[in-house]
C-alpha cells in the first residue's frame, strides 16, 4: 500500500513538472505514465549524445580553421615587415637621389624657380592684354609653366622665350587679322579686326573692347568720339595717317562705358526732372511761336511803311492808320490822339501775348530744381539712416537727383530768360514804331492844315 502511494505521489509530481496536453482521451495509469517518461528520457539522452558527438567533430574542424588563420596572419605580418623594410630602403634611396640631384643641379635650381615665378608674373600681367584674343593659348602655357613642380626642360625654356618674343613683336605691329567679334546685340561673327599693338582694336569703324573673362572682343554700346578716323585710316593710301588709340589699354574705354549719357541723366532727375524738362519744352515752343508771329507782324509793318497812304487791316500799323480815316477831323486834335492811343493799346496785348507765361516758366524752373535738390537730399539721408554712410552706392540715387534737378532747372531757366528778353524787345520795338508812326501821321496832317488860334 505504501509503494502504491509513493508511485502515485511521484507521478503527480512528474505531471506537475511536465507540460501535459489535456485531451479527451482516456487518462493513463501511473505505470503507463512512468513508462512513457522513461522512453522520452531515453530519447533525450540519445539526442544529447548525438549533439555532443557533432560538437566534438566540429571542434576539430574549427581548430584546423584557427590554425590556418594563424598561419595566414603570420604570413601577412612577414609580408608587412618586408614591405616596410622595402619602403624604408626606397625612401632612403629617394632622399639620397634628391640630395644628389640638388648637388648636381647647383644654381640651376634657383634659375628654374626664377623661371616659374617669372612665368606666373607675366601671366598675371597679360591677363587683360588685347593680344590674348589673337593668341589665346599663351596664357595657358605660362600658367602650366608657373604651376609645374618638375624641372622645366630646355624645350620649355625655349618656348617661354619665344612667347616673350612674340608678345614683343606683336605689341609693335599694326595689322588687320580675322578674329571673332561679339556685337552689341550679342551676335558672334568672324570679321576683319584692325589691331594697333596691345592698345586698341577696331572693326567696321568701331572701337572694340577686350573681355578677359570670355577671351573675346566686344563692341561697346557707347562709341567714343573719333571713330570716323578709323575708316579714314583704312581708306588712306598715305604712309602716315591719324588713328585714335587708348594708351591705357582699354581702361579709358571701359570708363567711358560707365559715363552716363543725356538719357541717363534725365532718368536720374526723377519725376521733378521730367516736370522741369516738360516746362522747358513748353517754354521753348511758346517762344518759337511768338518769335514767328512777331517776325510776321514785323514784315507786315515794314510793307505798310512803304505804302503809308493805303492802310491794310492785316497788320497793326494799317489798323492804327485806319482809325484816322481818309479825312481826319483835325479840328478835334485831342479826340484824334485818344483814338490813336486806343488803337495802339488794342494792338499791344497781341504783341505781348505769352511773355508773362514765358517769364513765369523761367522763374519756376529753378524753383523746381531746388525742390528736386531737397527731395534728393531727403532720399540720401534715408539711405544713410538705413544702411549707414559706408556704401556710397546707396546714396548715389539721392545725390544724383539732387544735382541733376538743379542743373536742369538752371539749364531751362537761363535760355527762357534770354528768349523772354528777346521777345520783349521785339514787341516793344513794334509798339514804339506804332506810337512813332501815329505821332508822325498827326504831325503830317497838321502841317497841311491852316493853324487855328
Amino acid at each position: 500500500m505504501s509503494v502504491v502511494i509513493k508511485r502515485g505521489l511521484i507521478a503527480a509530481l512528474v505531471l506537475s513538472a511536465l507540460p501535459v496536453t489535456v485531451s479527451a482521451a482516456e487518462p493513463l495509469s501511473p505505470d503507463q505514465l512512468l513508462q512513457r517518461i522513461r522512453s522520452e528520457r531515453a530519447a533525450e539522452v540519445s539526442a544529447m549524445q548525438d549533439r555532443e558527438k557533432a560538437f566534438v567533430a566540429q571542434r576539430s574542424e574549427r581548430a584546423q580553421l584557427l590554425a590556418k588563420a594563424q598561419a595566414s596572419l603570420a604570413e601577412q605580418k612577414s609580408e608587412a615587415e618586408r614591405l616596410k623594410a622595402d619602403f624604408d630602403r626606397q625612401e632612403a634611396e629617394l632622399a639620397e637621389q634628391e640630395a644628389l640631384l640638388k648637388q648636381r643641379s647647383g644654381s640651376l635650381g634657383e634659375l628654374f624657380a626664377v623661371v616659374r615665378q617669372s612665368a606666373g608674373d607675366v601671366a598675371g600681367q597679360w591677363q587683360d592684354s588685347l593680344l590674348n584674343a589673337q593668341y589665346p593659348e599663351r596664357i595657358k602655357r605660362l600658367q602650366a609653366l608657373s604651376e609645374s613642380r618638375a624641372l622645366p626642360s630646355a624645350q620649355d625654356l625655349e618656348d617661354y622665350w619665344m612667347v616673350l618674343l612674340e608678345d614683343l613683336a606683336a605689341s609693335g605691329r599694326v595689322e588687320q587679322v580675322e578674329l571673332p567679334v561679339v556685337a552689341a546685340d550679342g551676335t558672334r561673327k568672324q570679321q576683319p579686326v584692325l589691331r594697333v599693338g596691345a592698345f586698341s582694336a577696331y572693326s567696321d569703324g568701331q572701337f572694340l573692347r577686350y573681355d578677359a573673362d570670355s577671351n573675346e572682343l566686344l563692341v561697346p554700346a557707347r562709341q567714343p568720339a573719333g571713330s570716323g578716323l578709323v575708316s579714314d585710316y583704312l581708306a588712306s593710301k598715305e604712309p602716315l595717317a591719324t588713328l585714335p588709340i587708348d594708351p591705357s589699354r582699354g581702361t579709358i574705354l571701359a570708363q567711358l562705358q560707365r559715363k552716363p549719357g543725356l538719357w541717363d541723366r534725365l532718368q536720374q532727375g526723377g519725376l521733378v526732372g521730367w516736370v522741369i524738362v516738360a516746362l522747358g519744352a513748353l517754354g521753348l515752343l511758346l517762344a518759337l511761336w511768338r518769335m514767328v508771329y512777331l517776325a510776321k507782324v514785323n514784315r507786315g509793318v515794314k510793307a505798310q511803311l512803304h505804302n503809308i497812304s493805303v492802310p491794310d487791316d492785316g497788320n497793326p500799323l494799317g489798323r492804327v492808320i485806319g482809325v484816322l480815316g481818309p479825312n481826319p477831323q483835325l479840328s478835334d486834335l485831342e479826340t484824334l490822339e485818344l483814338k490813336l492811343d486806343e488803337a495802339i493799346l488794342q494792338e499791344t496785348p497781341p504783341l505781348e501775348k505769352g511773355q508773362g507765361l514765358l517769364k513765369l516758366l523761367s522763374a519756376v524752373a529753378p524753383l523746381l530744381g531746388l525742390l528736386g535738390t531737397v527731395t534728393g537730399m531727403i532720399v540720401t539721408f534715408q539711405a544713410i539712416t538705413q544702411g549707414g554712410g559706408g556704401d556710397s552706392r546707396l546714396m548715389a540715387d539721392g545725390i544724383s537727383q539732387a544735382l541733376v534737378t538743379t542743373v536742369l532747372g538752371l539749364v531751362v531757366a537761363i535760355p527762357l530768360l534770354f528768349l523772354h528778353s528777346l521777345l520783349a524787345s521785339r514787341s516793344k520795338a513794334l509798339i514804339q514804331l506804332l506810337e512813332q508812326q501815329s505821332a508822325g501821321l498827326i504831325a503830317l496832317h497838321l502841317s497841311g492844315a491852316p493853324r487855328r488860334d
